[in-house]
């Protein structure tokens, strides 16, 4: 009963923040509204193994990812903030807050990925999915990985719309969730 009512606060809150986003399929704040339930059903599904044998390699390995992810948010983030130079004035209202960047950035954290925030979200879904791995658990890490995956396309799509093509040349030099490779 707490993990339905947890889901449901949660489910509501999700909607909120993405209220304005919903209603627009080709919005990226759409697909990273069902990257967050996805999220969020995993945790639910797993809470109750999260300290379970600490020392599990699985359990390593969940705390690896799950460290990952927090490092890639708190830097994605602050980076926005101070060098993205976020405006209320842009002319975009599904965006909110640190989303509203009036500049490129490209140097910290985005030099070397173009979506820290979403790929932290993807490795936080693994370090979930590791705490108690299943099927469904894995079903659910995977559509994690494509919901975010659309959410970075179509924040590229809006992001080649702002900032032109100055955005088309820092993709071709950077990659989305992992450096180097993708």
């Amino acid at each position: 009963m707490c993990k339905i009512i947890i889901f449901m606060v949660a489910t509501i809150i999700f909607v909120y923040v993405s209220r304005k986003s919903l209603s627009n399929i080709r919005s990226h704040g759409f697909y990273r509204f069902f990257a967050w339930e996805s999220i969020l059903v995993l945790v639910l599904m797993n809470v109750e193994f999260w300290f379970e044998k600490p020392f599990h390699p699985m359990q390593l390995l969940s705390w690896i990812f799950l460290f990952i992810s927090i490092v890639l948010v708190v830097l994605g983030a602050v980076t926005l903030y101070k060098k993205g130079k976020p405006d209320k004035k842009r002319d975009d209202n599904s965006l909110y807050g640190i989303e509203k960047t009036t500049e490129l950035v490209s140097t910290g954290i985005y030099r070397y990925l173009r979506h820290p925030i979403y790929a932290a979200g993807i490795y936080g879904a693994w370090g979930v999915f590791f705490k108690r791995p299943s099927l469904i658990a894995a079903g659910l890490t995977v559509l994690t990985c494509v919901l975010f995956t659309l959410t970075a396309k179509m924040e590229e799509v809006e992001n080649i719309k702002y900032f032109g093509a100055a955005y088309q040349d820092y993709i071709k030099c950077t990659r989305m969730f992992i450096p180097f490779l993708f």
